[in-house]
């Protein structure tokens, strides 16, 4: 047995390497897959949905939410990974009765960072999460820099919802030179009022098709809304951490570059 502390602090013994192991977080589920982690991944959640060719062969255990229980105990992982935003403490404290439970918490850039890191160490797969960092950190220096506009990224629509402060969104619009005024509401994904839209003077509204599908529809309406700010449809998938971020740095060029020619 293995012994290893989460980010949340906590201490866990666990089988090293794991070999049957439940990822109830899509983003690190899609970054396992990179880890070439394929025949050790036993679980997922129905939000777990890349790599699609992959993912659609291993059963689900539920939402990252709302677990059925007995699918887990069916599978009988060695160990199961979590994150803190994505899952709740009551989920971890009642799975942690049965299994090792490791614990991620990914809240900006950096901390994105290291969850890689990380989960290499505690799967067995550290070169392959050290070559895949250095192909982050390269690809992320190179997006080039939106100085000084303001920007609000909206996940939600009645009531509206944007993102605040310690996320991992709100760390990239930051890396990215964007300013997110919302950072001084209370909360990590505030509710908002038109008039709060109204007052924070945006040059841009971001308005992510996860995990409220917006679509180009909607922009008209926050076009009425704002007519000084530019609305915009962004891939919400490029906003999460892990494997994914290799799609979003080239995703990112392309769209900052178009918004500093225009």
């Amino acid at each position: 047995m293995e012994k290893t502390t989460d980010h949340l602090g906590r201490s866990l013994a666990y089988r090293y390497p794991p070999k049957r192991i439940i990822s109830l977080c899509p983003a690190i589920t899609d970054t396992m897959y990179y880890l070439q982690l394929d025949d050790e991944i036993i679980g997922r959640t129905r939000f777990c949905i890349h790599p699609k060719s992959k993912v659609k062969k291993i059963p689900p255990v539920g939402g990252t939410k709302d677990l059925k229980i007995e699918r887990i105990h069916a599978l009988q992982p060695d160990l199961i990974i979590a994150e803190k935003e994505e899952n709740t403490k009551e989920m971890v404290e009642q799975l942690e009765k049965d299994y090792p439970v490791h614990v991620f918490e990914v809240t900006n850039y950096e901390s994105a960072l290291r969850m890689i890191t990380d989960l290499g160490a505690l799967t067995n797969r550290d070169n392959e999460a050290a070559k895949l960092l250095q192909r982050i950190q390269i690809q992320f220096d190179s997006i080039p820099q939106i100085m000084n506009k303001r920007v609000a990224y909206v996940i939600w629509k009645k009531p509206y919802m944007v993102v605040g402060k310690n996320t991992y969104i709100h760390s990239l619009l930051e890396k990215m030179g964007f300013i997110n005024p919302f950072t001084s509401y209370e909360g990590r994904y505030p509710v908002i009022t038109e008039k709060d839209f109204e007052q924070a003077a945006l040059d841009y509204i971001f308005l992510s098709t996860e995990p409220f599908p917006f679509q180009d529809k909607h922009k008209s309406e926050f076009a009425s809304m704002l007519p000084n700010t530019k609305p915009m449809i962004v891939a919400g998938e490029m906003f999460w951490y892990g494997a994914k971020m290799l799609e979003a740095a080239p995703y990112f060029q392309k769209h900052l570059s178009t918004m500093q020619s225009s």
